[in-house]
């Protein structure tokens, strides 16, 4: 049995990316919990895998030449993942590579921040700025059409199979009324994320830390950790 791989983490949307991934794959990992809103992101252990201060990261102890090895950024961890594995889940035709690493870096370039940048402005800033809300909607729905417009002629965002590109795309997707977003009006993008949340890995990925969730609204020191000047105190 191989040592699990630490993984550092929380449950947001680029935490369970990872957590879905290692469930897809079987292998086996260790949950270390990052609480983001209480500044644990900041302590020197963390920062000594990520200096981005960023979740997730992992230390997988049986790296490349069996070296141990750290990688933070979610996108380059499921690559890491997928070829570690030999997995399927990145093609290795180099035209079906390619198309996957395409809708890979459109999660990471595009629904990620704009999706992000909506979550903030309309459910975590202390002023609603009524500007940077519908700025960021409408992003956000550009984006769905983008993605519904993708899934009319394919089953996966990569093409006929399942791939990374999914398990990127679709914790950003999910939930998507805290994004003002009705799925109704995408039958595309709906039948994708009924197909991708219907797989058990992915049930059982989201559930990681499940019970860590904030239940209630932001509170002020989780703004001032996460948003305020502790986020940009130099380290």
């Amino acid at each position: 049995m191989p040592a699990p791989i630490q993984v550092w983490t929380w449950p947001t949307p680029n935490g369970h990316k990872v957590h879905i991934m290692l469930e897809e794959l079987g292998l086996p990992y260790e949950v270390v919990p990052v609480n983001i809103g209480q500044g644990e992101q900041f302590r020197p252990e963390f920062l000594a895998i990520t200096p981005n201060h960023r979740i997730p990261a992992i230390v997988d102890p049986d790296g490349p030449g069996g070296v141990p090895l750290t990688l933070f950024e979610s996108a380059a961890i499921l690559v890491y993942l997928a070829e570690k594995t030999g997995s399927g889940l990145l093609p290795k035709d180099p035209a079906a590579r390619y198309r996957c690493l395409e809708w890979v870096m459109f999660q990471m370039g595009g629904v990620g921040p704009m999706f992000g940048q909506y979550g903030h402005f309309a459910n975590y800033a202390a002023e609603k700025i009524p500007y940077a809300i519908e700025r960021y909607g409408n992003e956000v729905a550009r984006l769905h059409r983008v993605l519904d417009k993708r899934l009319a002629d394919s089953p996966f965002l990569a093409g006929a199979d399942y791939s990374i590109a999914d398990i990127c795309t679709f914790p950003w997707v999910r939930l998507p009324e805290r994004r003002g977003i009705d799925l109704a009006h995408y039958p595309n993008v709906r039948r994708w994320h009924d197909a991708v949340a219907a797989r058990p890995a992915v049930q059982r990925g989201v559930e990681v830390l499940a019970e860590r969730q904030r239940k209630g609204p932001i509170t002020d020191a989780e703004r001032e950790v996460m948003f305020g000047k502790t986020q940009f105190a130099a380290r």
